[in-house]
């Protein structure tokens, strides 16, 4: 397989092609397989909070790489969409590593302002995209804990669902579940609803988790003062 393979099998992701989104785990290695099932796993639960930056530089690689032609497009710029592509995907992979509340502002706002310039139409296509483009970015990067959890148990189950049929491409049942996109996208479905609701509702969030670790500190420290003091009152005792 060469890179315009996997490039090409990717451009299913440009649209909705569910068909073509789960063809592409016929060209995924068996080891790469497991790498991706075992990363899912992961994500579901945990991918959320301070590992979000996990998900938050791919994710943002991927928002680049496919809305950056489509916005300078819009935005009637002439630069090549396979320029632009690639400096917009570098571009927010390193957003997402270094602030990923900035790449769920993104992700949140292009979809946004490209549907509602559309709508507008025409000229007046700013008028639609600015407002919806701050709006819903702005909403979004401030649930960004919430929106967090959500992608990457949304990414995780997708990840786990691509990687087990990667995994476990050479067995007939497999090779039949797969010709099923839509009964795929309802596994990964289930999958994302059942890690994003652990990571919101059951998982502590962040600030929970900094009082705990202070309150563990406090009890800790309290057990240290105890048992000096016990041990200064045993000396004590015993030059007596």
């Amino acid at each position: 397989m060469t890179l315009d393979d996997y490039l090409k099998a990717l451009e299913a992701y440009r649209g909705f092609h569910p068909d073509g989104w789960v063809a592409i785990y016929r060209i995924i290695p068996t080891w790469f397989g497991l790498i991706l099932a075992a990363m899912g796993g992961f994500l579901l639960p945990f991918g959320g909070g301070k590992l979000f930056r996990i998900v938050a530089a791919p994710l943002g690689g991927v928002v680049g790489f496919f809305l950056t032609p489509a916005v300078l497009s819009a935005l009637g710029t002439q630069l090549n969409a396979g320029v632009a592509a690639p400096i917009g995907a570098m571009s927010l992979f390193a957003l997402g590593a270094v602030f990923p509340p900035g790449v769920v502002f993104f992700a949140a706002g292009l979809p946004a302002g490209l549907l509602a310039g559309k709508l507008v139409g025409g000229e007046d296509f700013m008028l639609g995209f600015i407002p919806a483009f701050l709006l819903t970015g702005t909403l979004g990067a401030a649930l960004h804990r919430h929106v967090g959890s959500i992608a990457s148990a949304a990414v995780g189950g997708w990840l786990l669902v691509i990687g087990l049929l990667a995994t476990f491409h050479r067995s007939a049942m497999v090779a039949g579940a797969a010709t099923h996109a839509w009964a795929m996208l309802a596994a990964a479905g289930m999958f994302a609803i059942a890690g994003a609701v652990y990571q919101i509702a059951v998982k502590p969030s962040p600030e929970e988790d900094n009082l705990q670790r202070i309150e563990r500190e406090r009890v800790k420290k309290k057990l240290a003062e105890e048992r000096a003091l016990e041990e200064r009152w045993a000396k004590y005792s015993e030059k007596r």
